[in-house]
């Protein structure tokens, strides 16, 4: 008799919940910071992109939300829960350093010239 395991539905709306919640923590947090960013001018750039790590405990929430709602979708199709874990987490770890590093460079260039150095018409 061939056994089929019972879907990890419940995996999917964990990792979806998660991910939702700490993603609403990083919006207020960065929001947060943003304003302090704007009310202390250019005086102390450098010293306050040192004050990202306040954003890295809801981003790193936001990645294992990811990581489990992945590893959920994928034990779905492949039955097998550790090769869905091992290749959510290369995935999702690849994917959160260039996100990572790329809103590193967005926040030093927003805070160095403003809103007006984010020329986002000029990618239309």
């Amino acid at each position: 008799m061939y056994y089929i395991p019972e879907p990890p539905i419940g995996l999917l709306f964990f990792g979806f919940f998660i991910g939702v919640t700490c993603g609403l923590a990083f919006q207020a947090t960065l929001k947060q910071q943003v304003m302090k960013w704007s009310k202390q001018g250019q005086q102390g750039i450098k010293a306050d992109l040192s004050e990202m790590s306040v954003l890295i405990i809801p981003f790193w929430g936001i990645c294992v939300g990811i990581c489990i709602f992945l590893a959920g979708g994928l034990e779905i199709f492949i039955y097998s829960r550790s090769i869905s874990y091992v290749f959510a987490g290369t995935l999702t770890l690849l994917t959160a350093g260039l996100i990572w590093t790329q809103l590193k460079k967005l926040i030093a260039q927003l805070l160095e010239g403003g809103s007006q150095a984010l020329d986002l018409d000029a990618f239309y």
